[in-house]
């Protein structure tokens, strides 16, 4: 708008010059060489006007030409520029968005257009920090602390990158001269704050303190607690060598922080040892007083060199009586009361806390047992009560459990974080358990299979029934054809008698055998009920007939076996059974022993078929049938089960004289 009314300021005047000489007509003479040139006012006024023009076009038209090498010159360079500007935008992207390719491509196309520009270099480095080019960002970084601009820039690269590669080292001197440069600086002063207090350099630690302290780098509040614990671990360190000064440090701790145990146990025993043993005394009193320790009462026991126990022990009440009812003033009481041998003092200190005791209150009765009475048993009592007994205060610092306090956190490095306080639940273990390696740590295909184990009965076992009437009851309980069960003998050696002396007829027994109820529940058993009448049955054969071998039975458990052996002929039966005792019907004719008698008891037996086990027990129990028929002779038949016995009397054998038989299914 201003320029429109300056040129239209510019034209009104133009157009008024021109009317005002339009208005005074005049001539123009040039006399030049004898040459006389005459014309109006006005058109000289216009050829003036028109040759200014001329010359300025010419010397516009020659201007441009001898400058035009250099304004190509600057075109491209701010072509170049502009394009180097783009790749650098690009490559900042890049790197926020974490495209470590396109920022590496970006950073070394900016680089070549731009040349070692600040941004550029900066770039650089955070696409190498980006790939992971560790050699590549330092090399950007140093370029950057190399110029004045970008010291600072430089520095503070050069420190995270020693960082990233634990160069602590190097850290704490790039942190060092970018403090020197810029005491402001606020990850400078906090980095050689935390490389002094992890190095154990207090004197360090205490001064970048200060100074951050006055850069305004930290706040004020905790400042106090801080240079508490570094003025307490600087007296310690300081003790031996310089006792006087580590006391002055000691007292300025306990002015900061006047519950610091550490401070005043310090203090205390600078003092004593200087002779100020009442000053001693008041720097552990009022420590006390803020917070009750047991190394303050410790080193408050022991303040006065000399003294007798029982000293120690009034000692130890006035100091109790500071903080009345405090569970520390009552077991430091007991404590000098263990030592001075006074028991009854040592439980009355500890009655209240008996009632809901922790850790160390049953550690102290435990003392007491063993001390006073030695009571070994009443000792392992409150030894076992003090394992799920509450935890009693201990230091702790970030979740961990100390065995005396630190100056510095080996969790986090933080300055102070030390507390007295009682753990948790279930605070971290200081030994952890080592569980040794068994099967659980196997796949369960590489695990051995081991049965499970018998359950026995605890009734003493009885005389048997005769066998085949056992295994027939046995095959019925569990639905089994006769032809698909095996007798096999099996030695009693505890029963077993020459055959030469048969022994007397005994009465027979209740013919009962525990049988298991099921397949499914094997541990299970229920005794067979004893019937009247022959068990076993069978042709009579003449008593010349030679007896062939036993046919075997067998039925088989998941774990443990038992045999029941039976002879086959019918010959031997009736002479086992007058050996053994009367036929199933006198034994029904006699009265029955009594409960307690041990031929009453029933005989552990167990029996687990399985659909497997009876399909293998047909196929054996078929071909042993085809087998007995081939070898039995024109007047020998295998046993039948089932059928009536031959109470006849015949030749007494001695194989069948076992009191016990057992058997298994297959």
């Amino acid at each position: 708008m201003i320029r429109v009314l300056v040129y239209v300021v510019i034209i009104f005047v133009i157009a008024a010059g021109a009317a005002w000489l339009a208005d005074r007509p005049g001539e123009v003479v040039l006399n030049w060489q004898g040459y006389e040139i005459r014309t109006s006012l006005l058109l000289a006024a216009a050829g003036v006007l028109a040759v200014m023009a001329a010359i300025a076009i010419v010397w516009s038209l020659l201007r441009a030409v001898f400058r035009a090498p250099r304004a190509f010159g600057s075109f491209l360079g701010r072509r170049r520029r502009d394009r180097g500007y783009r790749a650098l935008n690009s490559g900042i992207i890049a790197v926020g968005a974490g495209d470590a390719r396109l920022a590496r491509r970006a950073a070394d196309e900016s680089r070549a257009l731009l040349g070692p520009e600040p941004l550029v270099l900066l770039l650089s480095a955070q696409a190498a920090q980006l790939g992971g080019d560790g050699p590549g960002a330092r090399g950007a970084f140093e370029a950057l602390a190399g110029r004045a601009d970008t010291r600072l820039l430089g520095l503070h690269g050069l420190f995270v990158e020693a960082q990233r590669q634990d160069e602590h080292e190097a850290a704490r001197h790039f942190a060092e001269q970018a403090a020197d440069s810029t005491p402001r600086v606020a990850w400078a002063g906090k980095a050689l704050f935390e490389y002094a207090a992890r190095d154990g350099d207090w004197r360090t630690a205490v001064a970048a303190l200060d100074a951050n302290l006055q850069a305004g780098l930290i706040p004020a509040d905790d400042v106090a607690r801080t240079r508490a614990a570094l003025l307490t671990a600087r007296a310690m360190e300081i003790e031996s060598g310089d006792p006087e000064k580590a006391r002055i440090l000691a007292s300025e701790a306990l002015k900061l922080q006047p519950g610091l145990t550490p401070a005043a146990v310090l203090a205390a025993r600078l003092l004593t040892r200087s002779g100020n043993v009442r000053r001693a005394a008041k720097v552990l009193e009022a420590a006390w007083r803020v917070e009750p320790h047991p190394d303050l009462a410790d080193a408050y026991a022991t303040v006065r060199p000399g003294d007798s126990v029982r000293d120690r022990m009034k000692r130890m009440r006035r100091l109790a009586e500071i903080r009345a009812n405090h569970p520390e003033g009552s077991m430091a009481i007991a404590r000098a009361a263990i030592d001075a041998g006074d028991w009854d003092a040592a439980r009355g200190a500890l009655e209240g806390l008996a009632r809901a005791p922790t850790e160390r209150v049953c550690l102290l009765m435990a003392e007491i047992e063993e001390r006073e009475h030695g009571d070994e048993g009443r000792v392992r009592a409150w030894l076992t009560r003090a394992l799920s007994s509450p935890r009693d205060p201990v230091w702790m610092v970030d979740g961990q459990i100390l065995d005396h306090w630190l100056p510095v956190s080996p969790v986090t490095g933080k300055v102070g974080a030390a507390e007295w306080k009682v753990p948790p639940l279930a605070p971290p273990s200081r030994h952890p358990v080592a569980l040794d390696a068994g099967p659980f740590d196997q796949p369960l295909a590489s695990v051995e299979a081991r049965p499970l184990p018998r359950i026995e009965h605890h009734a003493a076992p009885v005389a048997p029934a005769p066998s085949s009437e056992v295994v027939a009851a046995a095959t019925a309980a569990l639905s089994l054809e006769p032809s698909l069960i095996e007798v096999e003998p099996v030695e009693d050696t505890a029963s077993a008698k020459p055959a030469a002396e048969p022994g007397p007829p005994t009465p027979e027994p209740a013919k009962s055998a525990p049988v298991s109820a099921s397949a499914a529940s094997p541990s299970v058993t229920e005794p067979v009920p004893p019937r009247a009448g022959p068990t076993v049955a069978g042709p009579s054969r003449p008593e010349a007939s030679p007896a062939p071998p036993s046919v075997p039975v067998a039925v088989a458990s998941a774990s443990e076996t038992t045999a029941v052996a039976v002879a086959a002929p019918s010959e031997a039966l009736p002479a086992a059974r007058s050996e053994a005792g009367p036929t199933g019907a006198e034994a029904a004719a006699k009265p029955a022993p009594q409960a307690d008698h041990p031929a009453a008891r029933p005989a552990p037996t167990s029996i687990r078929p399985t659909a497997l086990a009876v399909d293998k027990a047909a196929a054996d129990g078929k071909r042993s049938k085809e087998i007995d028929e081939e070898e039995a002779g024109p007047g020998d038949r295998p046993l039948i089960l089932g059928q009536p016995d031959d109470p006849g009397p015949t030749a007494p054998d001695p194989e069948d004289e076992a009191a016990r038989r057992r058997f298994r299914l297959f």
